[in-house]
Formats: structure tokens, sequence, C-alpha cells
């Protein structure tokens, strides 16, 4: 498979190693420096790029029919827009604030945990992300999934990051040295607390998982998640 890397940093260098030794061809590395000489050669591509460049990522990948795995956060205002571009072009989407097979399991569980949680009010739920301090959005995308997937499964309306009104999740972003990535989600009440918490000791998770997306969208079309890829969809 022939793979366009749209953004070559840290990420970008560990998707590389990991497809290589997958037997994975990488046929454009994309910074913010070279063009998209290339791209219409790939078979895919994935994007880790930066907020300020991910539309102009995707929508170039669209526009060359190379479908595209996106990584990047911070640019979700813009997603409906991306989403009616790929349907336009007939075309393959995966978007996610985390690849990692052990956060999209985290994700399952806080979604269960949530709808066990939602029938004792007595319980407020809290939420804290811990990254990097070369990560540029905050809260991290990956704890504002975790936050709607408490919102969709239960009473609670909306998060924030200042101190929470009735109905809101307040999450508190910390941003400290080299930390790839900790959230935590926690239940409070006067009696005691339960909490469920991830912790990535590097990058590979996240790689690993991009690639094998790239690896399942290929002879597929339409808007995906990683729920399709890692078939979570038929979890009872």
């Amino acid at each position: 498979m022939k793979i366009a890397l749209l953004g070559y940093g840290r990420m970008g260098q560990a998707i590389e190693k990991i497809a290589l030794e997958r037997g994975h061809e990488i046929v454009l590395r994309k910074d913010e420096f070279n063009t998209y000489y290339g791209l219409s050669n790939a078979d895919v591509a994935i994007d880790f790029s930066i907020p300020a460049v991910a539309v102009s990522n995707i929508s170039s990948c669209f526009h060359e029919n190379v479908p595209v795995i996106s990584g990047t956060t911070g640019w979700l205002e813009h997603y409906d827009e991306m989403v009616s571009l790929c349907k336009e072009k007939k075309w393959r989407f995966i978007s996610s604030s985390n690849f990692s097979l052990g956060v999209n399991l985290f994700f399952e569980l806080n979604e269960y945990l949530a709808k066990m949680m939602s029938k004792f009010d007595t319980y407020k739920v809290q939420m804290e992300e811990i990254h990097h301090t070369q990560k540029l959005d905050a809260p991290s995308g990956t704890a504002i999934s975790l936050a709607k997937g408490v919102i969709e499964n239960s009473l609670y309306t909306n998060w924030t990051l200042e101190e929470p009104k009735t109905n809101e999740i307040h999450i508190e972003s910390k941003r400290i040295g080299t930390v790839p990535g900790t959230h935590t989600v926690t239940y409070n009440s006067l009696i005691d607390a339960i909490e469920i918490k991830h912790t990535a000791h590097n990058r590979e998770g996240f790689a690993l998982g991009a690639v094998i997306a790239a690896e399942w969208i290929v002879g597929k079309k339409g808007i995906f998640t990683m729920k399709d890829v890692l078939n979570f969809n038929t979890l009872v």
C-alpha cells in the first residue's frame, strides 16, 4: 500500500516506522516546507498535521480521490464541511480523536459506565487530561470524545474548562513535559469515588491504530469511525 503522510512530526515519523515494518511504501512526507507532489500516487493518506492545515490537507485528498485517515484534532468546527465534500466526491474518510486500540476500548468502557452511573445522581463526573507541552489544542480531542460519550448516555448536556454549571462536565487540561497522553474520568460522591483511567506510554499505539485504519479502509467507500475498524458496533 502506498501511503501519503500529511504532517511529518513525531507522530508522522512513528507512523512511517510502523508502516514500513508492515510492508507499505511512503510516497509523500508533507510538512510545512513542501507541496502535495506525490499525493495522487497514494492509496491512502494519513493526516497527523496541525489544526491550521488539516482542512486543506483533507480537502486536497478528496480532490485527488485519495481516502483520508485523520488524527488531527482542533479543527472539528469544519468537520461537517469535510463530510459534505467526502459525500460529494463519493470517497472514504475516517476521522478520530485517537486511533489507539487501548483508547478506543476506553471509549467503550466510558460509555458503558456513563449509562450505569446515569441512574445515580449522587455522583458527579469530572475529567482530567494531561499531554506534552507541544500539544496545541486544549482540551484534547480524546477528552472531548470522552465527554461526548458521557453526554450521549446521561443527563449531562455540555463540557467546560471553566467552573461547571448544572449538567456540565468539567475538564481539567494540563500540559506537562513529554507526556504522550493520560485521561481520567472520575465519578465523585460525598462518600466515595469511581475512576477509570487510560495512560499512554508512548506514541506507538496511536501510530499502529492509524496504519490499521488505513489498511482497513482500502476498497471501501463512505465515512467511518474506529468503531467500524475495530468492529465495536457488534458489541453488546
